[in-house]
């Protein structure tokens, strides 16, 4: 099933999205028509651009603190008026963009080689697909799109309304996504209660979290019993099983053999890492590590 082979899924950015440049902790990126400067732990090279163009970032994520896992801090603007909202276009759907308190902007684009796969194998069949950690929704409204019924689950009353204003936005029917505010684990534990299956199952979770009524998540001992449950909710006809994980310090090769001990037997599974390739093309800056079956 697992060649042990492990692979670097790069995305080098489409019309709306471009990796300018990386390094000395931080990456040089544009979301659409807005060019942003942010922390980022994995660049600790040199940059390869002038600070000219680094100096044409209209908004700068400032750290709270010094502590590589802390997300906290501000934006600096640099230009008047800064957009609360901008769309970005992606895999045929319309994700609205935002400066978030914790750097992020609502879309992680080196997740794209994994929505492209995803939607090859659903490819206009009306599979059931599960997206838990859905966030605003990228994976879910592709899905959709795609010809998928998506059951969104995300902890998060916030990120769910964002996730239905992209919806909106990218016009897709409303009946394609079923939205589900819950901590993922009670989610996935009532399904197997009610013996529902999905055709595929993607998972993206924390390094930690907390669910709707407080629940606490930590990767390293909760996602093993998850991804047990997870596979018990697969159908005959399962397609595929996604699982991304942004908590650097473990490896792709301890995923994929996490996936093998519950993942059907049929099938294979590839691992490796997410990278993003800069406008250079020569330094992918790895962001996440993954392992998905396909059957």
């Amino acid at each position: 099933m697992n060649d042990n082979a492990i692979t670097m899924l790069p995305e080098a950015g489409w019309e709306g999205y471009a990796l300018l440049d990386s390094g000395h902790g931080r990456k040089l990126e544009r979301y659409g028509r807005i060019v942003v400067d942010r922390p980022e732990p994995q660049a600790l090279w040199a940059p390869r651009l002038p600070q000219t163009r680094w100096h044409e970032a209209q908004a700068i994520f400032r750290n709270a603190s010094e502590r590589e896992d802390d997300e906290g801090g501000q934006w600096d603007f640099q230009i008047k008026n800064p957009p609360e909202t901008w769309p970005v276009e992606v895999e045929g759907v319309t994700m609205l963009t935002r400066f978030m308190a914790f750097r992020h902007l609502g879309l992680f684009p080196e997740q794209r080689p994994h929505w492209a796969w995803m939607r090859e194998r659903i490819n206009g069949k009306p599979l059931k697909v599960l997206n838990l950690f859905a966030y605003t929704g990228a994976a879910s409204l592709i899905a959709a799109k795609a010809g998928a019924q998506v059951t969104h689950v995300d902890a998060s009353k916030k990120a769910i309304q964002w996730a239905k204003e992209n919806q909106a936005a990218s016009k897709i029917d409303e009946k394609s996504v079923r939205w589900i505010c819950e901590d993922a684990r009670k989610f996935v534990q009532r399904e197997i209660r009610r013996g529902n299956k999905y055709d595929g199952i993607l998972l993206d979770p924390p390094k930690y979290g907390r669910g709707a009524d407080g629940e606490v998540w930590r990767f390293d001992t909760d996602v093993g019993p998850l991804l047990k449950d997870c596979a018990t909710l697969l159908s005959d006809n399962a397609s595929f099983m996604i699982l991304t994980a942004y908590a650097l310090r473990l490896s792709s090769v301890a995923l994929a053999h996490m996936l093998a001990d519950v993942a059907p037997t049929k099938g294979s599974i590839d691992s490796g890492e997410l990278v993003l390739v800069d406008e250079t093309a020569t330094r992918p800056l790895p962001t996440s590590l993954y392992a998905r079956w396909s059957a």
